[in-house]
């Protein structure tokens, strides 16, 4: 028996799906302070990136911190100290994609540093007793929430022949062109 278009009908689902993405690349310049006017820049390294995401409006901020140690030399190079600082950050990232049928309630908001906070660049300031450390960070964010779908069901259920669906008791299966020889008797 097939269905006419008459016998078709849509119902509403709520379920749980990915309603909203987005991505965004950042860079930002940083000063640190050490305790002597720097000579030289010997390396610069950023550890103990935390951060967390929320909803606001129709973007997701994510807020964390990091700490960058900048490693330098100064008294005309003879001496080396490294100089950290911590740093916080607030960065918004707009949802590209975003289901307008998401139910507000119960939002899970989903953050991936897909590129951990890295100091692409540091140089002493023009001032001479500051570092300027160029830092980018990247990330993917989504939102996870209730939202309707539309499905179209067929109220008298699906009772269509199974050789429509290749279930079929069709003759020729494909069997009789195996190579015996192929088998193995003995798996020891």
């Amino acid at each position: 028996m097939s269905h006419t278009e008459k016998d078709v009908q849509c119902r509403e689902i709520i379920t749980k799906a990915v309603c909203g993405k987005g991505r965004k690349f950042c860079q930002a310049t940083h000063t640190v302070t050490p305790s002597h006017s720097p000579t030289s820049i010997l390396g610069c390294w950023i550890i103990n990136h935390t951060y967390t995401a929320e909803k606001v409006g129709d973007t997701v901020e994510v807020s964390g911190s990091y700490d960058i140690n900048a490693w330098y030399s100064y008294s005309n190079n003879t001496k080396t100290e490294v100089a950290t600082e911590n740093v916080s950050y607030c960065d918004s990232i707009p949802l590209t994609i975003e289901d307008k049928n998401v139910l507000d309630q119960g939002l899970e908001v989903f953050a991936k540093a897909t590129q951990q906070p890295t100091a692409s660049e540091a140089t002493i300031s023009s001032s001479g007793n500051s570092i300027l450390v160029q830092v980018e960070r990247d990330f993917y964010v989504e939102i996870v929430g209730e939202t309707k779908i539309c499905v179209m069901v067929c109220p008298h259920g699906c009772d269509d022949d199974d050789k429509e669906f290749g279930f079929g008791d069709d003759e020729d299966d494909g069997f009789e062109e195996l190579d015996s020889d192929f088998f193995i008797d003995d798996l020891d």
